[in-house]
């Protein structure tokens, strides 16, 4: 094969890639930016023109269309919890053979057995609930560009924040909020999972701060709404699916 060929089949490729690109941004302008935009304008009119307004009930609206979706993943937590709480004590002497065993095929035998046990009774480790966050990050994205491309939000005052600039006081605001939610979650998630997911806890309340010191004001602002949203949600959720397996397992007995 020729250098002009390969130069010409690259060329070919990367022509074919730069126009798949410009169709999904076109695409995602069509379909996120452009409804959130139009949404933060109408709801903006009906409070006079309170852009701080619209953004609050805009959040509210995202959260409330993923409520079916979060309600299912506090279920799936509760059950799992449920079930590692019942596994524990053969999980524990499990792990505990492992770190004084050094025959690496004994090791692995250790592993299927603690696999075997999350089989048995239906555990999946990795099936925390992935799907809310995958379908909120192109919402988040979306709704960023329609606040970030707009005049009217950029140069409207919100309480003691101008929504166009950055904030120090509710960029922090939504770090500590995010965490707080995050620590009120911890609760519905199996002590192993739990362990496993402190680095998280620490890491996205900071990466929403660090993202937030050069964002406009109003993103942190859908962070606190959508944070304080996730807290209370999900201390209702622990409540309502605590007392209804309670029920059932005074029904059982």
């Amino acid at each position: 094969m020729t250098i002009p060929i390969i130069c010409e089949i690259y060329l070919t490729s990367l022509y074919s890639y730069y126009w798949f690109l410009c169709e999904v941004i076109l695409l995602f302008q069509q379909y996120l930016v452009d409804p959130f935009t139009v949404i933060i304008h109408f709801l903006a009119e009906l409070f006079n023109d309170s852009y701080g307004l619209a953004i609050i009930l805009v959040t509210l609206l995202i959260r409330l269309a993923l409520m079916p979706l979060m309600l299912k993943q506090y279920k799936t937590q509760m059950a799992m919890k449920e079930k590692m709480d019942i596994l524990k004590p053969e999980m524990e002497a499990i792990q505990q053979r492992l770190k004084t065993e050094e025959d690496p095929k004994k090791k692995q035998e250790l592993q299927m057995e603690m696999m075997g046990l999350y089989k048995k009774h239906g555990i999946n480790p990795l099936n925390m609930g992935c799907l809310p966050i995958l379908i909120q990050m192109p919402i988040l994205t979306g709704l960023y560009f329609a606040i970030r491309n707009s005049h009217e939000i950029a140069t409207h005052q919100f309480l003691w924040f101008s929504l166009g600039q950055p904030d120090i006081i509710i960029t922090i605001l939504a770090g500590i909020i995010y965490y707080f939610q995050f620590k009120v979650s911890q609760a519905n998630i199996p002590e192993q999972q739990r362990e496993q997911m402190k680095f998280m806890g620490l890491l996205s309340p900071l990466m929403i701060v660090i993202f937030s010191f050069n964002a406009p004001a109003a993103l942190p602002l859908y962070w606190v709404v959508g944070g304080l949203f996730l807290t209370i949600q999900t201390m209702i959720s622990q409540k309502l699916f605590k007392s209804k397996q309670t029920n059932m397992s005074t029904n059982e007995k």
